[in-house]
């Protein structure tokens, strides 16, 4: 497909419109080129160990991150599979889902609907904090030396020229580049370590700690799940309109909890945030989790996603919508 074409895409399809998919990539990828990459163990969803580290020194890597939900990733999976069918023996290709509002059977479902070859793996997070996952697609070349050599959003004659080089340069030493831990997720009951957040209007709220405070509600959400999903995902949008709607309510009425939003920097940005907080006339604070730390924190996958903390700073319960169960135990809570 010509780039022209995929550009026009990826500007039409992208789920905020604040500036295009290439000028996010290339943004959160500017600080990354010429870096050592991630030294990280994968797991395909067929079982497959891929170990990253092992791989550099002797293959160029081929990263590209993508979801079932992405219009532009679709558009551009001929190009990946074709890549992956003529990599030959020096370049290492995998695709990457951003783990984001997908599940196992949708991504083996979209796999096999593509008739895609290359080994698929669902991220938990580690790889796009390492990489600074911003979009999808994101495509992360990554060199013999272990350094990462080219990230972007389109497939165009940079992505080409990248792999051509990758693939083309001599083994080299390897660089050693960090070794991120798996995250360590947060279950029901646990004490939360203090944080400090701070909202689009600049108030800093504590998550967490043992100073005694009101409880709190986690909304975690993203600026686009309304509107982009309405038709690829319509019941996963029409729950994000309905959790806000419900937040809304419950915030106006329930006011010895505190809450805050805290929304996905996938596709999203402080202006997206202010936009959809104008658009929609949202009350709650709201945060940007631009590196996505708190979700991986949290171990949250999908929005909407309702996390309750007790007024001692423990993670009470976990909820999909701010529904009777909800209403239910802040009524406990705020009754102590």
């Amino acid at each position: 497909m010509r780039p022209l074409l995929l550009l026009m895409l990826a500007l039409l399809a992208a789920p905020c419109a604040a500036s295009t998919g290439e000028e996010r990539a290339q943004a959160a990828g500017r600080p990354l080129v010429g870096q050592p990459a991630p030294r990280l163990v994968l797991t395909s969803i067929d079982g497959q160990r891929i170990d990253l580290g092992a791989l550099y020194g002797h293959k160029a890597v081929y990263l590209k991150f993508w979801a079932t939900w992405c219009v532009p990733c679709r558009e551009q999976m001929p190009h990946f599979e074709h890549s992956y069918e003529t990599a030959g023996p020096d370049l290492f290709v995998i695709a990457v889902n951003a783990g984001f509002n997908d599940s196992l059977a949708e991504v083996q479902d979209y796999r096999r609907a593509l008739g895609l070859k290359m080994p698929v793996v669902i991220d938990d997070g580690a790889l796009g904090a390492a990489l600074h996952l911003k979009v999808t697609p994101q495509h992360v070349v990554i060199g013999r030396d272990g350094r990462i050599a080219y990230v972007g959003h389109l497939v165009n004659g940079e992505l080409e020229s990248a792999l051509a080089r990758a693939t083309r340069a001599p083994t080299a030493r390897v660089a050693h580049g960090p070794v991120s831990p798996a995250a360590s997720v947060l279950a029901a009951g646990a004490q939360l370590p203090a944080r400090g957040v701070t909202t689009l209007d600049g108030t800093a709220v504590t998550i967490g700690g043992s100073a005694r405070a009101a409880p709190l509600v986690l909304v975690f959400l993203s600026p686009w799940c309304e509107s982009y999903l309405a038709s690829s995902r319509p019941t996963r949008a029409a729950a994000c309109r309905r959790a806000r709607e419900q937040v809304d309510a419950l915030a106006a009425s329930a006011s010895t909890v505190r809450w805050l939003g805290i929304a996905s920097g996938l596709w999203a940005s402080r202006e997206d945030l202010e936009e959809y907080r104008t658009e929609h006339a949202v009350r709650l604070p709201l945060a940007l989790d631009d590196s996505g730390e708190l979700f991986r924190a949290f171990g949250v996958r999908d929005v909407p996603a309702l996390l309750v903390v007790d007024a001692e700073g423990h993670l009470i319960r976990r909820l999909d919508e701010a529904g009777a169960e909800l209403r239910a135990e802040l009524g406990r809570l705020t009754s102590r």
